[in-house]
């Protein structure tokens, strides 16, 4: 593999992963209502993980080259950000971290990972990610493969964005776990982007499906 282009990619692969948005919103807000974030981060790193599969395998590829699939893995992908983004808000006024609520709410973090994995894995956005960025940092002359080197790429994504996902959660819950009144509002806000990001894909998906559906009525 080309060192140069592993560099850039990791300087890019930084730049995405801290950039803010949904997968910060349900880090902050796992750091800030368990007792343990690590499966939350987990499920986020295990979603890339499976975009990494897809990419190695070709599917990323061939489903990219399908609208009307990818247009409703939006749709489903906004739904679960609208319902994630719900249950935030429906919740914000506890979120607070103290042991005592940690022991006294164990969380279930099978579900913690799973709803995780299913933030960063259902978003098509993530897949896309993966078709149009990680090619421009694979170089064919290299002695190894193609496949190899673009899950290579992949995996190092999901290292960076561990890295940093881990880091949000601890900061969240260092800066904020004596401060309430400051963890509610930064959960609100949570929730808020969640609930704001899921509306504007479905804006941006629902009504060019339904009118294509219409249309072949």
């Amino acid at each position: 593999m080309n060192p140069q282009l592993f560099f850039a990619f990791v300087v890019v692969a930084v730049a995405l992963a801290c950039t803010p948005g949904v997968d910060w919103a349900y880090s902050i807000t796992a750091g800030l209502r368990q007792r343990s974030f690590v499966p939350a981060v987990a499920g986020l790193c295990g979603g890339y993980v499976l975009h990494t599969l897809l990419m190695v395998a070709g599917l990323a590829a061939l489903l990219s080259g399908l609208p009307g699939v990818l247009g409703w893995l939006t749709v489903a992908g906004a739904g679960y950000l609208l319902w994630l983004g719900v249950s935030t808000l429906r919740s914000w006024r506890g979120a607070s971290f103290s042991a005592a609520d940690a022991v006294g709410k164990p969380a279930n973090q099978l579900r913690t990972f799973l709803q995780g994995m299913g933030t960063s894995g259902i978003n098509p956005k993530g897949l896309l990610f993966y078709v149009a960025l990680v090619p421009q940092f694979v170089s064919p002359e290299a002695s190894l493969p193609v496949p190899v080197q673009s899950g290579l790429l992949g995996l190092t994504f999901v290292l960076l964005a561990g890295t940093v996902y881990t880091c949000v959660a601890l900061l969240a819950r260092k800066l904020l776990q004596s401060r309430p009144g400051a963890a509610r509002t930064v959960t609100l806000a949570s929730g808020i982007i969640m609930v704001a990001l899921g509306v504007v894909l479905l804006s941006e998906q629902l009504v060019p499906l339904v009118a294509g559906l219409a249309g072949t009525a």
